[in-house]
């Protein structure tokens, strides 16, 4: 007799397991399914929540502090969440106070740093919680190897992308990265970006900028994006430069000790 188990007469229940894409979801008449319903209610519940859960600043802090880093407590121009979501040019710059204490940083520590490391809520203060701490844990190490000189961590606050270029800029780094909760998605909203910038200085565009997407324990590894941004730190010390004209030809390492280039670039297959 013919297989008539429910992957076979409905082949997209599959497939649903591979994904968390909301496929295969059935239907009641012409609407979903009530758990269908309930389960889309829920998956944006957990966006709302995490565009709006405070940093837990204290707790980062400690956090860090077990990885031996210090830390700088700062915040954007934007006062408030609600003025953040309004006004995504204020996340993008320091509060004048904030600028103040860098600059004060800045002249007592003179010569500048090679790398600064800025950790900022974003769209996802879950996503700084659950993993900035992980990632930085596998990164320290092979920076440190590198001899590159390190600033204090900056903890902001309401902040946007852009404002590691302020921060990077005021501190005299070479090279900021900052690690940002990214905009939730219905089944992701806990995703890490990274951000890499060669010469930061404020009114650079993204064009000058490197992302590194979806760091999170059902994306991209804490382990592959962090040997990723060590590429992209090494290439622009090498060349001077970041953002559109550094792409990402980092070999990926696999099991059998070999490497496997950018399937996305030239050559790479």
């Amino acid at each position: 007799m013919p297989d008539k188990s429910p992957a076979t007469e409905n082949p997209w229940q599959q497939l649903r397991g591979l994904t968390p894409a909301r496929i295969a979801l059935g239907r009641a008449g012409t609407s979903l399914p009530t758990a269908a319903q309930l389960d889309f209610q829920f998956a944006h519940a957990q966006a709302r929540d995490a565009v709006h859960t405070p940093l837990d600043v204290a707790a980062l802090t400690e956090s860090l502090a077990g990885l031996k880093l210090d830390c700088l407590h700062l915040h954007s121009a934007a006062r408030d969440r609600d003025t953040y979501l309004q006004r995504p040019d204020l996340g993008r710059r320091l509060h004048a106070d904030c600028a103040a204490q860098l600059r004060e940083h800045a002249a007592a520590h003179g010569g500048g740093y090679d790398l600064a490391i800025v950790i900022a809520d974003g769209l996802s203060a879950l996503a700084v919680q659950r993993h900035s701490l992980p990632l930085l844990d596998r990164l320290l190490e092979p920076v440190q190897a590198e001899g590159w000189t390190l600033a204090p961590v900056s903890l902001v606050e309401q902040g946007r992308v852009a404002v590691a270029d302020e921060v990077g800029e005021l501190l005299g780094a070479r090279m900021t990265v900052i690690l940002i909760g990214e905009r939730p998605g219905l089944s992701s909203p806990d995703s890490l970006g990274l951000y890499f910038t060669w010469g930061p200085k404020v009114g650079l565009t993204d064009a000058y900028r490197n992302c590194i997407s979806n760091v999170r324990l059902e994306g991209l590894s804490y382990g592959m994006a962090a040997f990723r941004l060590l590429y992209l730190m090494r290439e622009a010390c090498r060349r001077q430069l970041s953002g559109v004209e550094l792409k990402d030809e980092a070999e990926v390492p696999t099991l059998e000790g070999g490497g496997k280039g950018n399937f996305l670039l030239e050559g790479g297959r």
